[in-house]
């Protein structure tokens, strides 16, 4: 991946992902089940979840994960805990929508953890960054 020089970097780019991070987290208890995963990203209206309640979570599902899971014949009864990924990907809320957008492009994921003074106050996915660049 080439790296863009700050110069070439359109306002959008530039923006910090902090603006995007204005929503709750949305967050699903460990021992909770595949319906209640769909039905807490449902009713969060969100493409993914938080497991637990700590400020440093221990992992995080996506709408893919879910899909995944139940295509791939997983029971029911499996829970948020089995199914999180618990290899997080962070960012700063200072970091520029640029920035992120190419973690997520190193990690090849779609949600990254937005933290501020050492605790969560977001997840930028990969919708919100391509809705700035829409607009810009």
């Amino acid at each position: 991946m080439t790296e863009t020089a700050p110069d070439d970097l359109t306002p959008a780019a530039t923006m910090a992902v902090a603006a995007l991070t204005g929503d709750p987290v949305a967050r699903v208890a460990g021992d909770a089940d595949l319906a209640s995963i769909a039905r807490a990203l449902v009713e969060g209206e969100v493409g993914a979840l938080i497991v637990g309640d700590d400020e440093r979570p221990a992992g995080i599902i996506s709408e893919r994960d879910l899909v995944r899971a139940l295509a791939g014949g997983d029971a029911p009864a499996t829970t948020a805990a089995q199914l999180a990924h618990t290899e997080l990907i962070w960012c700063d809320a200072a970091s520029t929508v640029a920035e992120v957008a190419e973690q997520m492009m190193d990690h090849y994921v779609r949600h990254i953890l937005v933290e501020e003074d050492g605790r969560l106050v977001g997840i930028v996915s990969a919708r919100d960054l391509l809705g700035v660049y829409a607009s810009s």
